[in-house]
């Protein structure tokens, strides 16, 4: 069924990882600590931004102007803090299986992150071994802009040496869904978190399911 894609690009929170829960709450804990609010479920809005892109979106809506470096710095160091005080995540239910799926076939498989939490980064070969290789990476420190824009995701085709159309995108969270429909890949997305389903399609998702275990269970029928 899927002659033309060599590759699959995924997110990693809230994808591979159910880690999104623990860095909600850490993004609102500190906020709330520095006297400004961002709740839980905008944090699911502001998923695939960069640090400091998040800080300066509170920032200067609450405060009327942009964080400094060193505030920057600051609080996102806080964030990582709080966030590696939870329990390491689990996977989440279905990546695995479906990354052997994916294997099986041939395919390529890359990680596509905003994230700079080497504890994650570094759990990727534990948990699913041979899944992926840095070099198929795109992580925050390789990009300037971040999700939504296209930047991470045009990185990772180059770096795999393929084409949009030879790809699809597993995103959860709206704007890196929007980054992988701005790329002009397939993008498919999981509603791994508490968002409306809409607010995926409305950001270019192509295919919405509830769960990468559905993805997963669907995967073979799918016509890519």
């Amino acid at each position: 069924m899927k002659k033309k894609i060599k590759a699959v690009l995924f997110d990693m929170d809230g994808v591979l990882f159910n880690s999104m829960p623990y860095h909600s709450e850490a993004w609102h804990q500190v906020m709330k600590s520095h006297g400004l609010n961002l709740s839980r479920e905008e944090a699911y809005m502001h998923e695939g931004r960069t640090g400091a892109a998040t800080v300066n979106i509170v920032f200067q809506r609450e405060l009327g102007r942009e964080a400094s470096q060193e505030e920057i710095e600051k609080i996102y160091k806080e964030k990582s803090i709080l966030f590696n005080t939870h329990p390491e995540a689990e996977r989440m239910p279905g990546a695995w299986e479906l990354l052997k799926k994916i294997k099986s076939e041939g395919l390529i498989t890359m990680v596509v992150t905003g994230s700079g939490q080497l504890s994650l980064l570094e759990r990727l070969e534990h948990n699913f071994p041979g899944m992926f290789h840095k070099e198929l990476m795109v992580t925050a420190f390789d990009v300037k802009y971040g999700k939504p824009d296209p930047e991470p995701y045009l990185m990772a085709l180059k770096k795999g040496g393929i084409k949009a159309s030879e790809a699809v995108v597993v995103e959860n969270a709206p704007l890196g869904v929007e980054a992988g429909h701005k790329a002009g890949i397939f993008t498919i997305a999981v509603n791994t978190g508490p968002l409306d389903g809409q607010i995926l399609l409305d950001s270019g998702a192509d295919l919405l399911l509830p769960s990468m275990q559905a993805l997963c269970d669907t995967w073979d029928n799918l016509d890519l």
